[in-house]
């Protein structure tokens, strides 16, 4: 394309600067409809704007459906296309929630129009007439942008067509799909090539990093270690596996990869606090760039709805006027071990009697649940609730008769928008706002947390299980929990446990299930608790007594379909381009 409109400018412009009229005068533009080729890519400042539009092309994990919602850990209330994932029933001409804006950086159609515009960027970048340095940062970031876009596909889809170039209107644009080991590696040689461009230190909050190239290798590269992909069946295995190799030397390379982002010594594990619970809470909510994020997307509150980051509103207790969204479920809350290192086990009375109680602090930083203490109570909730503390009881029964949980389906201030399971996300919100009110903290697309869980885990397949607990339990003594002396299979049952609660909500889950081949077993029908108190005052929460518990509530239907290792690709995308070959089962 000969040139780019400005009706895009200015939206770029819009959502990046804030520029006069006597700014818009400077950029004299002629005609006046339209900028040349030229003018474009020999303005620092305008191909600055045109990469950042590519950056917001990676979206984030935190919009009103969450990835974790198709998951084991969580239901989405509202549906929105969650159910054909979690059910198993999705497929080519119905791809579910993944047709939504929320989800759009899984989504094929989205992923190649974001490849096509770091493909436009790297054609032309290399002849634009700007200093050098400034070359190489872009070429760098945008050489990390089209890595990164493909590795979603990867995770997705498996093996998928490598396009390096810009298609014209003259082109063949049937390109048939590469093997899953040819799309690994271009992933990684991209992220490598990218890496040998970027700095350690990013030149603007937000930018990608040599850090950050160096953790996508490292995720790209744990996830091709990974079962899933060492026997592949079916008609076209080259596309959902390895056909030849090794595994244990795939681990070497992810071992390899995590090793690499370590050493840069750039980067480590946030520990600014004692209390355990209040410093992993602290890592999602802190706005700034500390440091065990190696790559965040940062937010303007005074941005309009296209910021999408209310998580409070999105997730919130319906007693707070919020809207529920995405909630734990059963199985996440009882993923996390007792304090001392053991299993939670209902069939414990002890535990049973009191299952909220002496639990991994990250727990508490993480889900709320009936009594947990949250934000100070509104004037509208005030009356129901005098010191605010989540209320998911479905009886509490007081001298003056029985009333139901003010943040259940059931309660007196919304008896929608409430969770099915009686639990709420905790984190990412900050506590220390208003429920409606926009957060300007980042969410991490890559942490330093992740690439020493991708080590241990490539040193358990290695055979290596001292070091593999020696890192694992860096992140057990940070998060204020006893060291595992586990080995064998009770080692990969642990660090499967523990990659579960560490990265709760971040995007992993979903992959994790599937690629570890537990999908089966875990994708089960999502249930909720039932809690039943006697009160004396239902304002006071120390006045409750008598607690009774049951998980007995069934939330959500669930099933599992081996189909859904893989996504299907779109109906309209194979009617598009005829030498693409579906994934197995659709």
């Amino acid at each position: 394309m000969k040139v780019l409109y400005k009706k895009i400018l200015l939206l770029l412009l819009a959502g990046t600067f804030v520029f006069s009229a006597c700014d818009f005068d400077m950029l004299n533009v002629s005609p006046s409809g339209q900028l040349s080729d030229d003018a474009v890519w020999n303005d620092a400042a305008l191909i600055d704007l045109y990469l950042a539009e590519i950056y917001r092309r990676m979206h984030h994990g935190l919009d009103e459906v969450m990835l974790e919602s198709l998951s084991d850990n969580s239901h989405f209330i509202h549906g929105y296309g969650t159910e054909q994932i979690v059910q198993g029933i999705s497929g080519a001409s119905n791809i579910g929630a993944f047709s939504r804006g929320d989800l759009q950086h899984f989504r094929w159609g989205h992923l190649y129009t974001a490849i096509r515009q770091t493909n436009i960027m790297l054609d032309n970048i290399e002849t634009a007439e700007v200093p050098e340095a400034f070359k190489n940062n872009v070429k760098g970031e945008a050489l990390y942008l089209r890595a990164y876009f493909y590795h979603n596909l990867v995770r997705a889809y498996g093996g998928v067509p490598l396009i390096t170039r810009a298609f014209r209107l003259d082109d063949d644009f049937e390109v048939a799909r590469n093997t899953f080991e040819e799309s690994v590696n271009f992933v990684v040689e991209e992220a490598e090539k990218a890496a040998a461009l970027l700095p350690i230190v990013p030149r603007d909050l937000g930018r990608t990093s040599r850090g950050a190239a160096l953790a996508l290798k490292s995720r790209i590269l744990t996830l091709a270690a990974s079962d899933l992909y060492a026997n592949p069946t079916g008609s076209n295995p080259e596309l959902t596996g390895y056909t030849s190799g090794n595994q244990q030397a795939r681990h070497q390379r992810a071992r390899d990869a995590a090793r690499a982002v370590m050493d840069l010594g750039a980067y480590e594990l946030f520990n600014r606090h004692d209390d355990p619970a209040v410093n992993y809470e602290q890592i999602f909510i802190v706005n700034e760039d500390h440091e065990e994020n190696i790559m965040a997307r940062y937010f303007v509150g005074s941005r309009d709805w296209n910021d999408r980051w209310l998580p409070h509103q999105f997730n919130g207790p319906n007693g707070y006027r919020g809207w529920a969204g995405n909630t734990p479920i059963q199985a996440i809350v009882d993923a996390y071990e007792m304090a001392d290192g053991s299993a939670f086990d209902w069939n414990n009375p002890a535990h049973a009697a009191a299952p909220y109680e002496n639990r991994d602090p990250r727990l508490y930083a993480s889900i709320l649940f009936d009594g947990a203490p949250w934000v100070t109570p509104p004037s509208f909730r005030e009356p129901h609730d005098a010191f605010g503390h989540i209320q998911t009881f479905q009886t509490v029964t007081t001298p003056a008769g029985e009333f139901s949980g003010v943040d259940t389906r059931n309660g007196p201030i919304e008896d929608w928008n409430g969770s099915y399971s009686r639990y709420y996300l905790r984190k990412f919100m900050d506590p220390t706002m208003p429920p409606q009110q926009r957060q300007e903290t980042p969410y991490p697309y890559f942490r330093y947390a992740e690439v020493i869980l991708n080590y241990v885990e490539a040193n358990i397949g290695l055979g290596n299980e001292q070091e593999a607990r020696t890192y694992l339990n860096l992140l057990r003594q940070r998060a204020g929990m006893p060291d595992v002396t586990d080995s064998g299979d009770a080692l990969v049952r642990r660090y499967q446990n523990e990659r579960r609660v560490e990265l709760f909500g971040e995007e992993h889950r979903y992959f994790d299930i599937r690629r570890w081949k537990i999908a089966p077993q875990v994708m089960k029908d999502a249930y909720g608790i039932t809690i039943t108190a006697q009160a004396a005052d239902r304002r006071d929460r120390s006045t409750y007594h008598s607690y009774t518990y049951a998980v007995d509530r069934l939330v959500q239907q669930r099933g599992w379909n081996d189909s859904h290792y893989f996504s299907p690709i779109p109906f309209e995308e194979m009617n598009r381009n005829s030498l693409l070959v579906q994934n197995p089962g659709y």
